[in-house]
């Protein structure tokens, strides 16, 4: 059994500018064996989401704060090398937020055993934060009908993907906002978007008017900025805009521009929510296994972009924020 381990700490904060290699250091530390009631750890797939930049940054409130030399925080599935636990037995899969270490002594509070008919990694992926996310804030908050036209920005990446496919199962009419004609072609040939707009050629706001032309009636937002001002723009009356994420602020943070169109919320008689995914925990084990069905009988697709080396953390991470990615992003330890 190992009896040092190589974590990832948080070195500084990016606080309005992107994500450098200094925000990491990379140490070694001692592990004990398990205890009573305890685990030992190896972990085998770490996660990475846009938030953790705001968790980083100590502007997400729903999480407790970091601090300078703690371990950065992250979900990851790891296998259970030696167990004191009655609730895990040596070989389980398991996931959980456990952070960028390759081994750690855990007391089992709030691990989920995998257990799923799809590979491992799903549960980090389609069956995991993002597809939950892409779920609740979908239905629990955007609340489709079917004939709706949906509007999703972000729309190739891991979350985007899934909120377009769940809105054609809801028998909606989905359209896409994605960087470059390799994204949008995946959006519309392999994830069955209607229609996919393509933010670098310009002109989103007329690309926008000319596939929704009787307006969006639902948009779910991973955007903001200028992005999410051309959306508003578009929404039909009774539109609801569910603003899940705002990639546009991580590479300079503070404070997001607000949206010049937000009056036409007003004129469209449309609401505007945020949400955090959190909200509906108790709800997770029963949308995972409606997810997995979407998946095993052909309805739901999804990418997964694998790195490998515990040493890529931090640059893995980085790919979030370049478009680099080709849906959801992990780490092969």
């Amino acid at each position: 059994m190992p009896t040092t381990t190589r974590q990832w700490l948080l070195n500084d904060r990016p606080l309005g500018r992107g994500i450098e290699d200094g925000d990491f250091r990379l140490a070694e530390t001692e592990i004990a064996d398990p205890g009573e009631g305890e685990v030992l750890l190896a972990t085998r797939y770490l996660s990475f989401d846009p938030a953790q930049k705001g968790w980083m940054e100590n502007i997400a409130d729903y999480v407790a704060p970091m601090e300078i030399g703690d371990v950065m925080r992250g979900g990851a599935i790891s296998e259970v090398m030696a167990s004191n636990n009655p609730k895990f037995a040596v070989g389980d899969l398991v996931f959980g937020t456990t952070g960028w270490t390759e081994h750690l002594v855990h007391d089992g509070s709030g691990l989920v055993k995998v257990d799923t008919q799809l590979p491992p990694t799903a549960l980090l992926s389609v069956l995991g934060t993002t597809g939950l996310t892409a779920y609740c804030g979908l239905f629990k908050v955007g609340k489709p009908v079917a004939g709706d036209t949906v509007l999703v920005s972000g729309a190739a990446g891991a979350t985007g993907s899934v909120v377009g496919q769940l809105a054609k199962i809801a028998g909606c009419r989905a359209v896409g906002i994605a960087g470059g004609p390799e994204k949008c072609a995946w959006l519309v040939e392999e994830a069955g978007y209607d229609a996919a707009i393509d933010y670098k050629a310009g002109g989103v706001k007329e690309q926008i008017r000319q596939h929704c032309p009787r307006g969006v009636d639902v948009v779910f937002d991973n955007v903001g900025g200028g992005i999410l001002d051309d959306m508003l723009a578009n929404i039909a009356t009774g539109a609801r805009v569910v603003v899940c994420g705002g990639i546009s602020r991580y590479e300079t943070g503070g404070r997001p521009s607000g949206p010049g169109n937000y009056f036409n919320l007003i004129f469209r008689r449309a609401s505007m929510a945020g949400f955090i995914v959190l909200d509906w925990a108790n709800e997770f084990p029963d949308i995972r296994r409606r997810l997995e069905s979407f998946v095993l009988d052909g309805r739901l697709t999804y990418q997964e972009d694998i790195q490998e080396g515990f040493e890529n953390a931090p640059a893995t991470l980085k790919r979030l924020f370049t478009g680099q990615n080709r849906g959801k992003q992990m780490l092969k330890v």
